[in-house]
């Protein structure tokens, strides 16, 4: 990850998003605009249904808008092939979910090779990485372990090891602490931010836990469809 700290990541302008429904034109996405810099951890929140998780979706280029343009690293993506923004993807983002997608017949090391080999990497070259990060989280002694023999907690440090394998430039994630017990998820969290300082990565995090999002250096809330200080 080559960004230095405070330069802008990830800006939205002007995104729009709507879908068609039986009833009409469902507007979810009205007016966002934002910038994130390195370094820096942004929270988002709303009620359901408000639009978090495609703002989310949106920003992480899974998912494309109606109107506005997305750029990273100072690169628009607007006019990117699905090949271009898979690779974007790939090399500049991390994404961490409420439920953490580990592959259930893989270890603990290899869900966090397995990002790296499709970066391009060799087992050889990605493995040491894998092991430094899941270290890095806590679970240096649980590397050979398969996720059904990890705890909610240990399962979510490894999908937070698994967002950081490429040196993203970016970490989306989306209610990661939302699965887990009070005490579990402020140690998630607290890990979260702590990697976030020590590597410069910036951060956009959509949660309910308004404790947890006053902790971070900026929230942002959506409300019908606009996206606005908190």
């Amino acid at each position: 990850m080559n960004n230095k700290r405070g330069q802008t990541v990830l800006e939205l302008r002007g995104i729009r998003q709507s879908f068609k429904q039986a009833s009409g034109q469902l507007d979810v996405i009205v007016s966002a605009d934002l910038e994130i810099h390195a370094g820096e951890m942004v929270a988002l929140i709303g009620p359901s249904g408000s639009g978090k998780s495609t703002l989310l979706h949106i920003a992480g280029l899974l998912e494309k808008a109606a109107g506005g343009e997305i750029l990273i690293d100072g690169t628009p993506t607007g006019g990117m092939s699905d090949d271009e923004r898979t690779k974007v993807r790939r090399s500049k983002m991390g994404f961490v979910y409420q439920y953490h997608h580990l592959l259930p017949e893989f270890s603990a090391l290899e869900n966090v090779v397995l990002p790296q080999m499709i970066a391009g990497k060799t087992r050889r070259n990605a493995a040491p990485r894998a092991a430094a990060l899941l270290k890095q989280v806590g679970l240096g002694e649980r590397l050979d372990h398969r996720p059904a023999k990890l705890s909610g907690g240990e399962q979510q440090r490894v999908a937070i090891a698994r967002a950081l394998a490429n040196s993203p430039a970016i970490i989306l994630a989306d209610e990661p602490t939302g699965n887990l017990d009070m005490h579990t998820a402020d140690d998630v969290f607290d890990l979260l931010m702590s990697l976030v300082r020590n590597t410069g990565v910036a951060a956009m995090i959509a949660t309910h836990n308004l404790e947890l999002a006053k902790k971070m250096d900026r929230v942002i809330t959506i409300r019908e469809g606009v996206l606005q200080p908190y």
